[in-house]
């Protein structure tokens, strides 16, 4: 998601609640600019044909990218730590979907070798340590096989803070929180940003080789959708977020 006002931590008692505002977020990530007409996109380009392969969405929230790929003719399975969100997944997706409450800090439910493709859609900037979590990723994918991961951008985090006063330390990796309110309900969320030389060193530590560093358009339907947001924006890109394709050495 795009960010939101920054507030002390002491105004909620936790972090990254995805039950709470399941609802709102569900809805607001449905239509929205950055997620249904630049991240999904732009993740679906990534993945190209996906026919026949098992692929694991790794926090799939509410389960768009998931029916998105199974459309395409893809077997997923679905895993997020919110089990708000993995019902709100089941609505969309049907009671046979494959879905399960894993958190990515933790050792996956899954043996070796398991897919051809681990997509991570802005999921790993809430991670401190990448490490564990690509080593999972790496564990459970097949030889070969890729993980496609998106992130917020590093650079348009920066200005971002720069923009709003703040010094922000790039080459360092960094907490930052902000105020999600959705559907009514408020909670705060904990980033963890990082420069992108560290970004690359996490990959190819894990056993990935690069193949993709992408900022790509947004939708060519967005310009007409959304006049206002993108008002300033005179080409057919923005900085908001960054794309990774990686393959498993």
């Amino acid at each position: 998601m795009a960010p939101m006002s920054a507030m002390p931590e002491e105004r909620s008692p936790r972090f990254n609640d995805y039950d709470r505002i399941a609802d709102g977020y569900t809805a607001e990530n449905e239509s929205n600019l950055v997620n249904a007409y630049y991240e999904r996109p732009a993740m679906l380009e990534l993945a190209g044909d996906v026919t026949g392969r098992r692929i694991l969405d790794a926090g799939c929230g509410s389960g768009p990218l998931f029916a998105e790929l199974r459309d395409r003719g893809a077997v997923v399975t679905g895993i997020d730590a919110s089990a708000g969100m993995l019902e709100m997944a089941r609505r969309r997706l049907g009671p046979d979907a494959d879905l399960q409450v894993a958190d990515l800090a933790d050792p996956l439910p899954f043996p070796d070798d398991t897919f051809d493709d681990v997509v991570a859609s802005l999921v790993l900037h809430y991670l401190e340590d990448w490490g564990p979590t690509l080593a999972e990723l790496r564990r459970v994918l097949k030889p070969g096989g890729r993980l496609l991961a998106s992130v917020d951008h590093p650079f348009s985090i920066t200005l971002w803070q720069h923009k709003a006063g703040e010094k922000p330390k790039y080459f360092e990796t960094r907490n930052r929180t902000e105020e999600w309110t959705m559907g009514g309900q408020t909670t705060q969320m904990s980033f963890w940003d990082r420069p992108l030389h560290a970004m690359t060193d996490a990959f190819t530590s894990a056993g990935f080789r690069i193949t993709t560093i992408s900022e790509p358009p947004y939708a060519p339907e967005a310009r007409d959708l959304f006049p206002e947001e993108l008002r300033e924006i005179t080409g057919p890109s923005f900085l908001c977020f960054l794309f990774f394709t990686l393959e498993a050495t």
